[in-house]
């Protein structure tokens, strides 16, 4: 039988979202004769090795390199059989009767050259950027300085995004959103293909409008829907993404408008860039290092300040040294044990705070001991700056809070009250991989499809059964749910993506369960564009063990430097110990990795490579793979900055490896 449509899914260290895209992609493909081609373009997350164990009919190309957007489905498409072709993003699922709908669609309006379809965010709310305008000047300076954001309806402001088309009708369009693309392959063989000018970001823009030149159509289509979790291949607020989608525009602006425009277009884009990445790098400071420089500054402060009371109620006059050496110091090292010990993770603990603090007061005071008399100014204000450190780092906070709301909560994030839709067997089966996930969530019970029978027997399922699917609104409102986790073994993504696009809760938040998989996967909002609930081995991953783990490795380093000259001879590889030494300063290595660089199939998160493995702490060599990726997963899981010490002294003598 002829293929009636060819899918091609280019990847980039998406593994997660591809898996569950791939699930819903073959479940349409069972109503159209549809061949699946995945371009991976060398990812390092075992994307490739996926693919081929658990999709065996999926057709895969996997490059050695990355090659961009446009060069990669290229690739596929060439290869391709279909009478159309379809361009998906890896990160969406689509409902199971859309391949055969937008087939359909086409064959019945051979004016059409290529057709998107309704996309909603991983909230379930309507994505704007499902049917566009074409990006001339005009339409541009709308967007970048705001006025599409301000008037989205306005026929004059509102082109970008077309706000003024009613989203659930069928319109021509100009441009066609890149994360659903179908083309004809007849114009594509008219056209050409992907200009492999555009690396990533443009290139749907630039065939979207040499579809149009040719005298074609392009339709957006809101019969069928997708998901399009938006954004999990590339961080948007990047500044490599302003720079790269930026100049995307004006190499599209140089192909096809006419000269004056082009230079008109390119000069408002490159001010535009300029502007972008200034907030993006002013974003990033703001949230990165706005509460460590303003801690700095009320440290110091008060340091001041209880220098000036102490030193006149008790008549110590203290030398300019003081403010110019001693305070620094103090208000530095309070900041950077803080950072050390978590106080400046999200969401804020006051335990890291208050255990940062203390640290921070116990080394100085070590320090003070150990310096010369003259340089031992108070102790009494070293206590004292450290109450006044916990009491101006607390209240600022609460100050932040009361400003900004709970990114700058004292009391942590609030636990997500959780329900699961599913049928009895799928439902515990992800409750029970809640359990292991260590997630923060307060399990409210369970909901049935309206397909099921009847709540069964089980105990735990009995006991936490809520009701059925089709009063999901009344028991949403009814337990205050905050979010539901869908079982995508027991439900169609067209009951999925329905349940998500009717609830009205604006706070609740979704996740689905891809069938036999160990993890959940979910976004809540285009800013946070993915979240992941993986099992058992996130903890070496957490912002703080990283931190950690790359201290030891620094300290380390200095440490077996110092004392190279000894250790030198009492290595096996003493040239490549001191390579070694370097690689780890840099960044490049760590002294401690998984053993045999992790098996990619076990969905170990991504850390350096190591000269020594968990298995060095052995005192016996294993060659067992299943034994060693095991032992890969504990270090993963149960990670330690103990661990890493434990496996550098047992294993000191392979320091060269």
């Amino acid at each position: 039988m002829p293929v009636k449509l060819s899918v091609v899914i280019v990847n980039y260290n998406v593994k997660y979202f591809l898996e569950q895209c791939l699930h819903s992609s073959l479940k349409a493909a069972e109503r159209v004769s549809t061949e699946i081609w995945m371009v991976d373009n060398n990812s390092v997350d075992g994307s490739v090795e996926m693919v081929e164990k658990k999709f065996p009919t999926v057709k895969v190309i996997a490059n050695k390199d990355n090659r961009g957007f446009s060069r990669a489905n290229n690739q596929a498409i060439r290869e391709s059989k279909g009478e159309y072709v379809l361009l998906l993003n890896p990160d969406t699922v689509v409902e199971e009767d859309t391949f055969e709908k937008v087939v359909r669609f086409m064959d019945e309006h051979p004016d059409a050259g290529g057709l998107g379809v309704k996309m909603l965010d991983g909230t379930g709310k309507f994505l704007p950027e499902s049917k566009r305008g074409l990006p001339t000047y005009d339409v541009a300076f709308y967007k970048i300085f705001g006025l599409s954001k301000i008037f989205p309806k306005s026929k004059t402001f509102g082109r970008y995004h077309l706000g003024f088309l009613d989203e659930n009708e069928t319109h021509s369009v100009e441009i066609l959103a890149g994360a659903f693309m179908l083309l004809r392959k007849s114009v594509l063989d008219k056209i050409g293909l992907l200009d492999e000018d555009y690396f990533m970001y443009g290139e749907d823009i630039d065939l979207s409008y040499r579809i149009l030149k040719a005298g074609y159509k392009n339709y957006y289509f809101p019969d069928t829907r997708i998901i399009h979790y938006k954004g999990e291949s590339t961080k948007r607020t990047s500044v490599n993404y302003v720079f790269v989608f930026y100049q995307a525009m004006v190499i599209f602006a140089k192909k096809h408008f006419s000269k004056s425009n082009a230079s008109m277009f390119s000069l408002l884009i490159n001010f535009a860039i300029y502007i972008r990445a200034f907030a993006a790098i002013f974003s990033r400071f703001i949230d990165r290092l706005f509460l460590p420089i303003s801690d700095l500054c009320l440290i110091f402060l008060g340091i001041y300040i209880l220098k000036g009371y102490w030193g006149t109620n008790f008549a110590i006059n203290y030398p300019s040294t003081f403010m110019k050496i001693a305070a620094p110091f103090y208000s530095i090292t309070w900041v950077l044990t803080m950072y050390f010990s978590g106080g400046y993770d999200k969401p804020i603990r006051i335990s890291k705070i208050v255990r940062g603090i203390f640290s921070g007061t116990v080394f100085i005071l070590v320090i003070y001991a150990l310096l010369p008399e003259e340089y031992r100014f108070s102790r009494a204000l070293i206590l004292l700056g450290a109450v006044w450190t916990g009491i101006s780092t607390l209240s600022f906070r609460f100050l932040m809070n009361l400003l900004r709301g709970k990114e700058y909560s004292l009391f942590g994030e609030k636990k997500k009250r959780l329900a699961i839709v599913g049928k009895e067997e799928e439902s515990l089966r992800v409750l029970s991989l809640l359990k292991l996930s260590d997630t923060n969530h307060n399990f409210i019970g369970f909901v049935q499809p309206k397909s099921a029978a009847s709540a069964s027997t089980e105990h735990e399922y009995e006991n936490y059964f809520l009701g059925f699917a089709d009063r999901l609104a009344e028991i949403i409102e009814v337990y205050s749910v905050d979010e539901l986790i869908f079982c995508g073994k027991d439900l169609s993504s067209q009951e999925i993506i329905g349940m998500m696009s009717s609830t009205k809760r604006p706070e609740l938040e979704f996740k689905i369960a891809p069938p036999e998989s160990l993890f959940i996967i979910g976004s809540n909002s285009v800013e946070d564009p993915g979240e992941l609930y993986v099992i058992d081995i996130n903890n070496i991953n957490k912002n703080v063990n990283r931190r950690n783990k790359r201290l030891v490795d620094v300290l380390f380093s200095f440490s077996v430097l110092i004392f190279s000259p000894v250790l030198f001879f009492l290595q096996k590889k003493p040239g490549t110990f001191l390579a070694n030494i370097f690689s780890v300063l840099f960044g490049k290595k760590s002294w401690v990795g998984y053993a045999n660089n992790g098996n990619p199939n076990a969905q170990l998160p991504s850390i350096r490579k190591g000269i020594l493995s968990p298995t060095d702490a052995l005192n016996t060599e294993l060659s067992d793979e299943l034994t060693i990726n095991r032992l890969n997963s504990l270090y993963a899981k149960d990670y330690r900055v103990y661990t890493d010490l434990r496996i550098l002294w047992k294993g000191w003598r392979k320091l060269g490896n």
